[in-house]
């Protein structure tokens, strides 16, 4: 018998990526599953899941304001449409699992699941567990999470260790230094690459254009990712500098060679990307957005450093801290060797194929 299966949630690339990747785990074990997946009208998911050759449905959902306002009851509403739509969806499709991913639209998607007796799953990318999936939790089946510890949020006897889904062609290890130095224009030395999304993060480019005069008088060359909102100043500031050993680039197509090129990396601390740190297995330097819903990002960074596996820099500090912290790392071999075994050793392989199996064996049983 065909097997119908929606994932539902999304809001950010963060939660949307990881949905992709387990929608083709699944395909890849069962190529006659019919996925449905469920977002939020306006956001990411609605633009990259049909890109990815799924069907989606939006739901007219929204997040709660910190602080009271008349905004919330328009929140509300929405959420009131959200469930009866929901509840459409699972009448018309008949779901035989419904895999939450986190976002706003997980919330309505599998809680009226839950009431209609329907298996769900819930994927939580994140050290520290937000107060939907907490809900969530005491009626799902199953729970995958990234890190170790989680049961202080969710039923112990729920909970399987699969770590985040995360972009394979990172586990290429054909991928040379000298591959990577040619396809950047970098020289062979010491490289630190900076990260900070396909947005940018703002401190982080302040903070180098800030050290611009430590960083490119050091004895290391630096390919920074601005983001696209921070380019153009990136790009100004490092010209009237003129330090050939600083390659400014709005975004990076190749991470699979910019991380085989990295010596040290600064990034922030989203789900997603501490997966991929993980994996990749080099020395990082950690700077939280303190802008994301229950500061979460800095919860998993505190996962890493708990383990001596990453160094922490909050984003409050950066700009006094940042470029003084990894030029001493950069002279600290043994530091760095350290840092980069304890990460390695905390990474997780095949999360997407981990996940998508529990979610066969919830239709089988």
């Amino acid at each position: 018998m065909s097997k119908n299966i929606i994932i539902s949630g999304g809001g950010t690339g963060g939660h949307i990526f990881p949905a992709i990747s387990i929608a083709n785990a699944l395909k890849l074990i069962d190529p006659d599953c019919t996925i449905l997946f469920v977002g939020a009208l306006g956001k990411i998911e609605m633009e990259k899941v049909p890109a990815a050759g799924y069907k989606i449905i939006g739901l007219p959902v929204a997040g709660l304001q910190r602080k009271i306002t008349l905004k919330n009851f328009n929140v509300i509403v929405k959420l009131i449409r959200s469930l009866k739509i929901s509840k459409q969806i699972i009448k018309d499709f008949h779901p035989d699992v419904v895999v939450g991913v986190g976002g706003y639209a997980s919330g309505p998607v599998l809680y009226m699941a839950n009431r209609k007796g329907i298996p769900t799953l819930i994927q939580e990318q994140n050290s520290y567990a937000g107060v939907t999936n907490k809900l969530l939790a005491k009626k799902a089946r199953k729970i995958c999470v990234a890190y170790e510890g989680m049961e202080k949020y969710f039923p112990k006897e729920k909970i399987i260790l699969t770590g985040n889904p995360v972009r394979q062609d990172l586990l290429n290890k054909m991928n040379s230094k000298d591959e990577a130095f040619d396809y950047f224009g970098l020289q062979n030395k010491p490289t630190i690459l900076v990260i900070g999304g396909s947005l940018g993060a703002r401190t982080i480019n302040q903070s180098i254009i800030g050290g611009l005069d430590k960083l490119g008088t050091s004895t290391v060359q630096v390919l920074w990712q601005t983001g696209k909102y921070y380019h153009t100043n990136a790009l100004e500031a490092n010209s009237s500098k003129g330090y050939a050993n600083i390659k400014v680039m709005d975004f990076i197509t190749r991470m699979d060679l910019a991380y085989a090129c990295a010596d040290i990396i600064i990034s922030r601390a989203g789900a997603g990307t501490i997966s991929e740190l993980c994996l990749v297995g080099k020395p990082v330097i950690l700077v939280p957005s303190p802008n994301v819903a229950e500061d979460h990002q800095t919860q998993n960074a505190l996962a890493l450093v708990n383990k001596n596996a990453a160094i922490l820099v909050r984003d409050a500090e950066a700009q006094e801290k940042l470029v003084h912290e990894v030029l001493k790392l950069a002279e600290n071999n043994e530091r760095k060797n350290e840092l980069a075994k304890n990460i390695s050793q905390m990474a997780l392989y095949d999360s997407a194929k981990t996940i998508a199996e529990e979610v066969i064996k919830l239709i089988q049983k």
